[in-house]
């Protein structure tokens, strides 16, 4: 190890798509027991950066060192031998294979007559003491909750000695509690030499486990500092390149009674129980949250309120009528807007343009088409009112989509969705993965959106997020909903207990409400 150079420097990288410059010039220097924020909108770059420092892609110009030597462009194998990991937002984990056989895949030589299993485990079980992330190495995946996943991601990285560790959004799927322990656990990686990256748009954090802030905006670098030296407000003007505006939810009257759930059960085709006696009513000026860890039955709740997905007992009933065999375009059609978690996935179709999927959901109209024949022009027309007004940024209405940035895909769709004026809302993960400035646009559309009329649903494992922006809450485990909370009468810790399965803690918040109201 040489201690006269920084771990990693990146000096000068810079990246071209064509006409759009990713990176512009950009120097980086990380040094052992670090911890630095990577921080900024999206589309700012720092994707492309990492990209380039895994070899995914290969640089125009610049160089990358790690430990004072070169390293070799485009190769991902050289990067990992230099001691580079990464544990991605989305995990990267086999649910149908053990912890140890996700943790040793690829270490292991493809042709050997037997396996290091009884070393394999030892190394688990001494980095799982050192750093006190302990998982059983012989549990499947699939059985392990969000937090322990996340951990096997670390422990993988670990076990190939890594000595830079990258971590992309890494809270966002983890209650308080699983996101107090993560912190822990990087404050002795720290402790022992490792280098931290941390990619995250919440500031909160940033402020609580970075030593240094780096602050990209349009390709460039345009903040460094100490995390001492700074402010969270200072990092979010410098990431948006101006003031950031105040989103505030104000305590509104509520209107009738928009959408309700009565006992609601579902299964699946082989008859495994999805969800259990579901009840939720939201009314008009109303935005009810819902809390929960990934996995508990959030993705069924939102195909059921979609029409994906058909209840197999109680009532769904939709401005006063029950509604008997829901399907997408019965939702659409009578004032159900929905905005889907995974935006690549299922909220826009990467190789349509942006203006078929600004109007995917408008051809039944009578103004666009006639006679099963599209009106192009009034196509064109509605989608350059609705990216103007929604300011969704993109190469022209002929782009596809999957040219866009995560900003504004979802802007595409909010624009897609409220400009059809729905009284119920579904916002599914509405602003995951976005910057702070995208975040507060999307906020402010809902806020609108509920202000004029609109019931609003938000399904998010944001706690802050929820805070913000919601009347009242409902957490979700297993497949269950709890009855609604009020977010003035809790807090993110009881929360977390909740998420986490503890509901003798979602009785002791209802009893501490009713025993203020009384």
């Amino acid at each position: 190890m040489n201690l006269e150079y920084p771990l990693l420097r990146l000096g000068g990288i810079t990246k071209k798509f064509g006409n759009l410059v990713a990176n512009d010039n950009i120097d980086l220097e990380l040094n052992r027991g670090e911890i630095l924020a990577l921080l900024g909108e999206n589309g700012a770059g720092k994707t492309t950066l990492m990209n380039i420092l895994f070899g995914h892609y290969v640089s125009d110009q610049g160089t990358i060192e790690i430990n004072g030597s070169p390293l070799t462009p485009g190769s991902p194998k050289e990067s990992l031998q230099a001691g580079l990991g990464m544990v991605h937002q989305h995990f990267t984990l086999a649910d149908n294979m053990t912890v140890l056989d996700n943790i040793t895949l690829g270490t292991e030589p493809l042709f050997s007559l037997y396996r290091k299993k009884t070393e394999a485990i030892k190394k688990i079980k001494r980095l799982s003491e050192q750093y006190e992330i302990g998982v059983n190495p012989n549990t499947k995946v699939k059985n392990l909750s969000v937090g322990e996943r996340q951990r096997v991601e670390i422990l993988k990285a670990l076990y190939r000695d890594t000595s830079i560790l990258i971590l992309d959004e890494p809270t966002a799927v983890l209650t308080p509690q699983e996101s107090d322990h993560l912190f822990a656990t990087l404050k002795l990686l720290v402790q022992e030499g490792l280098a931290i990256i941390f990619i995250t748009h919440k500031l909160r954090e940033v402020m609580a486990v970075s030593d240094r802030c780096l602050v990209l905006r349009h390709g460039k670098t345009i903040y460094q500092c100490n995390t001492a030296d700074t402010t969270a407000d200072i990092l979010a003007k410098e990431m948006v390149g101006g003031e950031l505006p105040k989103v505030t939810r104000k305590e509104s009257t509520l209107g009738k009674t928009l959408f309700e759930l009565k006992g609601v059960h579902a299964t699946d085709r082989k008859g495994h129980q999805l969800l259990s006696d579901l009840s939720l009513t939201l009314k008009s000026s109303e935005i009810v949250g819902i809390a929960g860890v990934s996995g508990n039955g959030q993705s069924h709740l939102a195909d059921l309120v979609s029409g994906l997905l058909t209840p197999s007992s109680g009532e769904m009933i939709l401005q006063g009528n029950r509604i008997e065999k829901p399907h997408p375009l019965y939702m659409v059609q009578n004032g159900i807007g929905r905005i889907p978690e995974d935006r690549i996935a299922t909220g826009v179709i990467g190789d349509m343009s942006v203006l078929e999927n600004i109007t995917l959901e408008k051809y039944w109209k009578k103004e666009f088409s006639r006679f099963g024949l599209l009106n192009n022009t009034a196509l064109t027309n509605h989608t350059k009112e609705l990216t103007s007004t929604f300011d969704v940024r993109c190469g022209g209405l002929n782009a596809s989509a999957r040219t866009m940035s995560g900003g504004n895909m979802q802007k595409l769709i909010l624009s897609r969705v409220l400009s059809e004026n729905p009284q119920v809302i579904l916002a599914n993960q509405p602003t995951w993965g976005l910057d702070v400035g995208a975040t507060a646009f999307v906020h402010r559309q809902l806020i609108e959106a509920c202000k004029n009329g609109a019931g609003v649903i938000v399904i998010s494992e944001d706690l802050d997020e929820l805070f913000s922006v919601a009347d009242t809450i409902q957490v979700m485990y297993q497949g269950s909903l709890s009855p609604q909370i009020d977010p003035a009468k809790t807090t993110a810790a009881e929360l977390g207990l909740a998420m986490s399965g503890h509901r003798d803690v979602i009785h002791t918040m209802l009893l501490k409400e009713a025993t203020s109201e009384a």
